[in-house]
């Protein structure tokens, strides 16, 4: 089937990111907030895993972010650890009144690593900065310790919404990033060889760091 000058400049790009980090520290509405612009106060431990799916534009680009609420409690860990698989973006996120989540930032890097597929755009985000006076871990920790593992960092509030977009669209941003310059390569493939040719329109990114052109959109990323 032929496709329109229009069609084939439009592609989806389709992420999956996860959120890990202790249980309560803000996950659950650091998503609400950017999916939906809500939050709740009193809101309970996330019982399992749940995803939502967010657009955005970049560069004149759909990009779809399939983003994973991965339930912090230990006992969940086990069910959470499958959906670390085919992740090519992470929030790590701590409470910046709770020093033991800041402290447990080495064990769910480990984790990570250990349960995905390839390098993670990875993120540290220093949850509820709005709580100025209960705080324990200082901004400079914060950065220091992001510098020191190779990730992005920001502190932010789901409380006020602050740097929540910001946090989620670094993350989106990089993975774009990175994968644009794997499709300019494969265009230049195409046009030493124009037998290389994909009917689909979808763009996802393998866990394996490979993009794949889907002719028939999938749900998920892996």
């Amino acid at each position: 089937m032929a496709h329109s000058p229009e069609e084939e400049q439009t592609q989806d790009y389709l992420f999956k990111i996860v959120l890990i980090g202790d249980s309560a520290v803000g996950k659950s509405n650091l998503l609400a907030r950017f999916a939906r612009d809500e939050f709740y106060p009193n809101s309970k431990s996330t019982i399992g895993v749940e995803f939502q799916t967010q657009k955005m534009e970049i560069n004149g680009k759909e990009v779809k972010a399939q983003i994973w609420d991965t339930a912090g409690q230990e006992r969940f860990r086990a069910v959470t650890s499958a959906y670390y698989r085919g992740a090519v973006g992470a929030l790590l996120v701590y409470d910046i009144s709770q020093r033991r989540t800041f402290d447990s930032i080495g064990r769910w890097l480990n984790e990570l690593q250990t349960h995905s597929d390839m390098n993670v755009v990875t993120i540290l985000v220093g949850n509820k900065s709005d709580l100025k006076d209960a705080r324990e871990v200082t901004t400079a920790e914060g950065k220091h310790l992001a510098e020191a593992q190779g990730l992005f960092f920001i502190e932010t509030s789901a409380l006020d919404s602050s740097n929540v977009a910001v946090a989620f669209q670094t993350v989106v941003k990089e993975i774009f990033n990175i994968l644009s310059r794997k499709v300019i390569q494969s265009q230049e493939l195409k046009r030493k060889d124009p037998s290389w040719m994909a009917n689909g329109r979808t763009i996802v990114l393998q866990a394996d760091g490979r993009e794949e052109v889907d002719a028939q959109s999938k749900n998920g990323c892996c």
